[in-house]
């Protein structure tokens, strides 16, 4: 196996990791076997770096054993990221007046350690070895940033499952802070009927019931679920257009490319679904699969219609029941609508941003700033659920 012959191999108490391209680590075993638990495999991976550009130079890290056996392979990605952009609006204004005369005051080269669409995970091939990874990228990343030239190093969104793995950052040079957390709700009911029943309170019900009953009143909508979306992209990607647009925070941004390769291409885990009125596209989810949980990743709406029929609740009605009738028994689901997820008995899923600034000087004030840009922090809404303080977890 050749790598980035340019950027030298970082020698660590726990191994070696050596920096490479794609093309550099397709063929290695290790590669392919990476991801093992997560839905989220080398496969997507692959198709992200293919279809979403956006400015980002994907890399990865080859983390070797002292006997020289790769243990895992973690994807990277470089790119220029604004520090305020989930930062409150009062944060964001007075960054704003600075730029004018500083343009790139809180704008620095980033080197992102995860996915760039979702979810960061750690790419070992065996769960044993997570601690050790985390140990290896903790005493290579540093060295890899002032490399690339990055001043910020920053571990993507990893789920709070993470945190024993890599506690090292944690604890020496990094912040940990919250990013916008995930909502995970059990569905292992007999249907949907009987989740509302059991679980919502009367007044949640009630409005529910108003809201289905409404849309019932309107012409029939009708959903099918497809393993391909090619064939009907060009109805859903404008839909999820709609829906990025209208979110004040924006990262990713997904293209056509993307939904039909993903689905062409891991089918097992891909299932996109599309609600029609009158023949015409007005709703679609992509949702991925992993063991008996369903995840609703992405969504796209026609906000022509969308609060009349009151699409939200119609369609996440439609995945619930179709996830118990295929029995999975959690559905989770990304950031943001926050308030209709805590009425429906939602809990928080934690994703965690590790920061570390490469200057010891400019790292100690980022530890001090951070807390006021973490994105968590203007969502009043997040501090009513029951598992809020989850978010935060030992520090």
């Amino acid at each position: 196996m050749t790598f980035v012959a340019s950027i030298p191999p970082v020698l660590t108490p726990h191994g070696t990791v050596r920096l490479a391209t794609r093309a550099e680590i397709e063929d290695c075993p290790a590669w392919k076997n990476a991801f093992p638990r997560s839905r989220k495999d080398h496969r997507y991976f692959q198709i992200v770096e293919d279809t979403i550009d956006q400015g980002f130079q994907y890399r990865y890290l080859v983390l070797e054993d002292p006997r020289g056996e790769v243990k895992a392979i973690q994807p990277i990605f470089l790119v220029d990221q604004d520090l305020v952009a989930a930062a409150g609006k009062r944060v964001r204004a007075i960054v704003e007046t600075v730029r004018r005369a500083v343009p790139r005051f809180l704008k620095l080269r980033t080197m992102m350690v995860g996915c760039a669409a979702g979810e960061g995970h750690l790419g070992h091939i065996a769960a044993e070895h997570a601690v050790w990874t985390g140990k290896c990228l903790h005493a290579a990343l540093h060295r890899f940033a002032r490399q690339t030239r990055s001043s910020l190093i920053v571990l993507k969104e990893f789920p709070g499952e993470y945190r024993a793995a890599l506690h090292q950052f944690a604890i020496n040079g990094y912040a940990r802070v919250p990013s916008l957390p995930m909502v995970q709700l059990n569905i292992a009911y007999a249907s949907f009927d009987e989740y509302m029943t059991k679980v919502l309170s009367k007044a949640t019900r009630k409005d529910l019931r108003r809201k289905f009953k409404a849309t019932a009143g309107a012409d029939p909508i009708e959903m099918t679920v497809v393993h391909d979306i090619t064939p009907f992209v060009d109805e859903v990607h404008p839909l999820y257009l709609q829906v990025y647009e209208r979110s004040s925070l924006h990262f990713e941004k997904l293209t056509r490319e993307f939904l039909c390769r993903l689905g062409r291409e891991m089918p097992d885990k891909t299932r996109f679904f599309i609600w029609r009125q009158n023949g015409r596209a007005i709703a679609f989810s992509l949702v991925m699969l992993q063991g008996d949980t369903l995840y609703d990743e992405y969504v796209g709406m026609d906000y022509s219609v969308a609060l009349d029929l009151h699409l939200y609740h119609y369609t996440l009605r439609d995945l619930i029941q179709w996830g118990i009738e295929h029995g999975f028994r959690t559905y989770c689901s990304t950031a943001l609508n926050y308030d209709s997820k805590l009425h429906l008995r939602c809990e928080l899923s934690p994703l965690d941003l590790y920061v570390r600034h490469t200057s010891p000087i400019a790292n100690v004030v980022l530890k001090r700033v951070l807390p006021w840009l973490e994105p968590t922090r203007n969502d009043k809404t997040l501090r009513r659920f029951p598992n809020y303080e989850m978010l935060w977890g030992e520090r």
